[in-house]
């Protein structure tokens, strides 16, 4: 009569430790939030996310979209962002798409990558005489082992 089968729980968002003891969230793909999210953890975005992003680490999953602005000490981008980003460490992966103006200390992008928009370092400084376009940005270009 009654069964004592339970529903299947829909846990989207999960929090976890990782190999070094500090927490970290992950949004499932079948996660959409609209709002602003700030962690003191780590972050995985599998799923879609409308308003800025500040955490300590981000990872973007390929199929995952954030419309916002990304602020993180490290960064690994592999999905869609439309907004500006700021991270110490950032790597930008093939299969990423950036919309906005991207601002580092360490960039890596990968071959295939598409950034549209301005690189530059953090803290740097613009000479005087040049105009903004006329500067230069460093970046480590990674190639690819397929």
């Amino acid at each position: 009569m009654f069964s004592k089968k339970q529903a299947p729980e829909n846990k989207p968002v999960t929090s976890s430790r990782n190999a070094s003891g500090s927490t970290f969230s992950v949004l499932g793909s079948d996660t959409a939030i609209k709002g602003d999210i700030n962690a003191s953890a780590d972050l995985h975005i599998d799923g879609r996310v409308e308003g800025d992003i500040a955490c300590a680490g981000l990872v973007q999953g390929e199929t995952s979209e954030i419309v916002g602005g990304v602020s993180a000490d490290s960064a690994r981008l592999a999905g869609q962002v439309h907004g500006s980003i700021n991270a110490r460490e950032l790597v930008i992966l093939k299969s990423a798409r950036i919309h906005g103006d991207v601002h580092y200390e360490a960039l890596t992008i990968e071959q295939g990558a598409q950034v549209d928009g301005r690189l530059s370092p953090r803290g740097a400084q613009m000479p005087r005489d040049l105009p903004a376009e006329d500067s230069e940005s460093h970046l480590i270009l990674a190639t690819s082992s397929d």
